[in-house]
């Protein structure tokens, strides 16, 4: 069970450990789930119930680590999924962790909102997605791409990502990619694609396009200019 909660997740920074969980209760839980760093503990609004965070996975544990539970904490009162509030909150920490330099980003004259777009150059909806990148920019929402080769790691897919970063001009090189033009860049080292891919993988991205909004909530799959737009502004308008 502890092996399966905690894939690929280890080594991620995490936030600092709160001041309000008993130091005897850390001790405990770190006994039982060693991989675990004591800053990833944290209290949760259910007495006795503490919350582990590796990167953006959640899973929550009993003051006296015996019982693990997977799931949601709903507040019913209010109607808020507190769960899903941690993830957007970590997802973002996460892409903030990347740094733009390893993005490819497409920004409008004036910014209205900014998503992160994991992406595969032979994916349909991607491109379908690409192609509309000016309506996206003319809504004032900004794209910063990510790198998600489907097919994983030593494929065709995979290849072309790279050649796309080792060009000198990576927005046109995506955008020439994404039309099925063959790039001829040389490698070069570092790219990013393994961090992007990683990292999709921990936010449990399984297809192309995922759009992380400027909240931190995942949306999977193609959104259209304009409706993508009303959802951001009413988001920000909630």
């Amino acid at each position: 069970m502890r092996r399966l909660l905690f894939p690929v997740l280890l080594g991620l920074s995490a936030p600092a450990l709160a001041a309000d969980v008993p130091e005897a209760i850390a001790r405990q839980l770190q006994q039982t789930f060693p991989e675990v760093r004591a800053e990833q503990i944290s209290p949760t609004p259910v007495p006795g119930l503490f919350e582990l965070r590796v990167g953006p996975q959640i899973a929550y544990v009993s003051a006296d680590g015996r019982y693990l539970v997977r799931g949601d904490i709903i507040d019913v009162k209010s109607d808020t999924n507190i769960s899903e509030e941690r993830r957007a909150s970590a997802r973002l920490a996460a892409i903030d962790d990347i740094g733009e330099s390893r993005m490819i980003i497409f920004t409008p004259k004036q910014v209205k909102h900014t998503i992160s777009v994991f992406t595969d150059v032979d994916c349909g909806y991607c491109r379908k997605l690409h192609r509309q990148i000016n309506d996206y920019l003319a809504q004032g929402i900004r794209v910063r791409y990510l790198f998600f080769p489907r097919s994983g790691p030593n494929t065709d897919s995979w290849a072309k990502a790279e050649k796309v970063w080792c060009s000198a001009d990576r927005a046109d090189a995506l955008t020439r990619s994404k039309r099925g033009e063959a790039l001829t860049a040389r490698p070069c080292s570092p790219t990013p694609v393994r961090q992007h891919y990683d990292l999709g993988l921990t936010f449990g991205v399984t297809g192309t396009p995922a759009i992380i909004t400027d909240t931190g909530e995942l949306l999977p799959g193609y959104v259209p200019p304009a409706e993508l737009a009303d959802y951001l502004n009413g988001k920000t308008a909630g």
